[in-house]
């Protein structure tokens, strides 16, 4: 009995011996795996286009080159997690995806790195990230008063260090996640002056001036050279000074001082609406330079400031030189609907944003203008009306009226400059 007593502590013994054994084993391979290194990263693509790459972008397929990747489980890229795949991986290679970078999100100091992990280790490699400099679109609101929200549009506003507008710094900003917009509160300002986004891929600076109405004027409605109102087509001259006995004050159009032309309407008809009765209507006059008439019809816009305080839904606002092959028609509730502003905003629109009347697809709906000289007839010269009004080519009745009040008909550059 004794004898049989000993013979499974001894058994038991062995066993758990062996047990210890192997973890022992395990452990020891386990802390012996050599940590992971990466030495290069090549595009990944068949030659002569697989090279070796000094930048990135995201959604690029690579293959990053190193020693000991086999056991990596977890790539990343700018700190956020690549998807992996261990049919791709080698001892010497890793091919991956880079993910879409949450860039306004991550941190700088984090960015330009590929960072892999295994069992035995983690290894980083540093390496930039390819981002594009900045580009100025447009600016929502380019005469506003201090407190008022402005949004500068366009795109890569990723890790932005500077803005400036008309000279004034920015020192709080509200960024887009997509990098298309920044917002700020505009302080008081002082001058004129371009808009200026600094980020660590470049600068971008307009090519015109904010607070600036003066500069390529047409029509101000204010006494004087640039007065522009026709006197008839529907719409009626205000004033924003509370003060005014004649024109009369336009209480529901703030934030503007100044003298300004109100086209109010019912809901209209189809068909309804023309530039003879429901229009702003500005007499001739020279929108540009007749020597930059060879320039690129996208390099000049239209610019003015308008406020819509009620809702808009159906109908066009049509905007036409003395040519009238050529039209712009202005459809925002199209996206927003009803559309309305929140005070006075500017509106940019290129000049190669008129299109030509086509008899099937309709008025504005044709081809681009092609150039300046075409946009005013062929004449050679760049004077004309300007015409603006509402129209509705919709089958049905609109949903809503039309009440805006308009200011600061200007012709400016659109372009800005990159350093």
């Amino acid at each position: 009995m004794e004898k049989t007593r000993y013979k499974y502590v001894n058994r038991l013994l062995l066993a758990c011996a062996a047990v210890m054994m192997t973890l022992m084993f395990a452990c020891e391979k386990e802390d012996s795996l050599p940590a992971p290194l990466i030495t290069s990263v090549r595009n990944y693509d068949a030659s002569p286009n697989d090279t070796l790459i000094t930048e990135m972008v995201t959604g690029q397929w690579v293959v990053i080159h190193g020693k000991n990747l086999r056991e990596v489980s977890q790539v990343y890229f700018g700190g956020v997690q690549a998807s992996i795949n261990s049919t791709f991986l080698t001892d010497a290679n890793i091919v991956v995806q880079i993910p879409s970078i949450p860039f306004q999100s991550v941190p700088i100091e984090e960015l330009n790195k590929i960072t892999v992990v295994s069992a035995g280790g983690t290894y980083t490699y540093s390496i930039d990230f390819a981002i594009d400099p900045p580009a100025i679109a447009s600016v929502s609101y380019e005469i506003p008063n201090e407190g008022d929200s402005v949004y500068i549009y366009g795109a890569n506003f990723f890790y932005v260090e500077e803005v400036t507008f008309a000279g004034e710094p920015i020192p709080e900003l509200r960024l887009s996640a997509d990098g298309t917009s920044l917002g700020f509160i505009a302080p008081a300002l002082s001058q004129s002056g371009p808009v200026k986004v600094k980020t660590g891929s470049g600068t971008a600076t307009t090519g015109y001036n904010v607070n600036d109405v003066a500069t390529g004027l047409i029509a101000n409605f204010e006494w004087g050279d640039y007065f522009g109102y026709e006197w008839w087509g529907g719409a009626e001259l205000h004033s924003g000074d509370p003060n005014s006995d004649w024109p009369p004050y336009g209480a529901a159009f703030p934030g503007n001082s100044t003298q300004y032309m109100v086209l109010k309407t019912n809901a209209l008809n189809p068909g309804e609406g023309a530039d003879w009765s429901h229009a702003v209507r500005i007499g001739s006059t020279q929108w540009l330079p007749v020597g930059n008439i060879s320039d690129t019809v996208a390099g000049w816009a239209l610019k003015f400031e308008v406020s819509i305080p009620d809702p808009w839904n159906g109908g066009s606002l049509c905007i036409k030189t003395s040519n009238s092959n050529f039209m712009v028609r202005n459809e925002p509730w199209q996206i927003i609907a009803p559309y309305s502003t929140k005070g006075w905003q500017t509106v940019t629109i290129p000049l190669s944003s008129f299109l030509k009347n086509d008899a099937t697809l309709g008025d504005g709906r044709g081809a681009p203008v092609t150039s300046i000289n075409e946009l005013f007839g062929g004449t050679g010269t760049t004077e004309g009306n300007l015409l603006v009004y509402i129209h509705n080519y919709g089958a049905a009745k609109t949903s809503t009226g039309f009440n805006a009040a308009f200011d600061n008909f200007r012709v400016v550059r659109t372009t800005y400059t990159v350093e």
